[in-house]
């Protein structure tokens, strides 16, 4: 990915503050570029209009097609990448208006409200009674979102960092773990253990979860089922189907329905 020079914390004129609690920051960004790691004292909903992000937050990284956003919560450092040409719009929420407090991020299901009150914010004047009213339905909206569980933890470890960025860039490869020890300079069964004691799951679950989060912008793009099956590695649509029902308890068709991740 191609670094962006912007890397500062504070934007002149972008601050929430009390009298505007939430600031909308628009870029249109191409394909591989990255806002560095950075940190503020607001919290932040990461969202695209349109085009995929990677959203990195300490050894958790999240894939985020434009159904879903996410939110940082104030002071978490925080580092933002483009799969593909995208529409940032971030939402800076005052610390103390944020819509969740409990310090974690979160993955959120956007409604086509959410999505149209973004667009219609970025069109208000500033500190306009319209901009006061869309910010409060804004967030009010948040906190009525579902949060949903799609999230790709990260290792310290060089050798086992190396193997899974590889795995994240190339999600469908179906080398095994024997396989990948050759290219990263550790035994399989170092990597196995590292697997367990770093993340906490086995190698194949933990490259399901990456499966899992680039499927995402694949549905939501309408591409058939059977080719998305086929570029994450599986051998079938239906053995890609069973393992998506049974992470998520509906099929990958009814959950990337319109509105369908959150059941509304």
């Amino acid at each position: 990915m191609r670094p962006l020079t912007h890397t500062r914390t504070n934007v002149p004129g972008i601050v929430p503050d009390p009298i505007r609690p939430i600031r909308l920051v628009a870029r249109d960004l191409g394909a591989a570029e990255i806002l560095a790691a950075h940190s503020h004292p607001w919290g932040q909903v990461t969202y695209a209009l349109e085009g995929v992000l990677r959203v990195t937050v300490g050894n958790r990284a999240w894939i985020v097609p434009p159904q879903r956003a996410i939110w940082v919560p104030p002071t978490h450092v925080h580092m933002v990448g483009t799969l593909e040409k995208t529409r940032l719009r971030a939402l800076y929420v005052r610390a103390e208006a944020a819509p969740f407090t409990d310090g974690e991020c979160k993955v959120l299901d956007v409604s086509p409200l959410l999505r149209e009150l973004v667009v219609a914010l970025a069109e208000a004047e500033a500190a306009s009674a319209r901009e006061r009213h869309l910010t409060n339905l804004i967030l009010d909206e948040l906190t009525r979102l579902t949060t949903l569980p799609i999230v790709v933890a990260l290792p310290r470890d060089k050798r086992l960092k190396a193997l899974c960025e590889r795995l994240i860039a190339e999600p469908g490869s179906n080398l095994t773990l024997e396989e990948w020890a050759e290219h990263v300079g550790a035994s399989a069964r170092t990597l196995a253990r590292l697997f367990e004691s770093e993340l906490g799951m086995s190698f194949g679950r933990w490259r399901q979860q990456v499966r899992l989060a680039h499927a995402a912008p694949l549905i939501a793009r309408g591409i058939p089922l059977s080719r998305v099956a086929a570029e994450l590695g599986y051998a079938s649509q239906s053995a890609f189907s069973a393992m998506f029902r049974k992470t998520f308890g509906r099929s990958p068709s009814a959950f990337f329905a319109k509105g369908g991740g959150s059941g509304r």
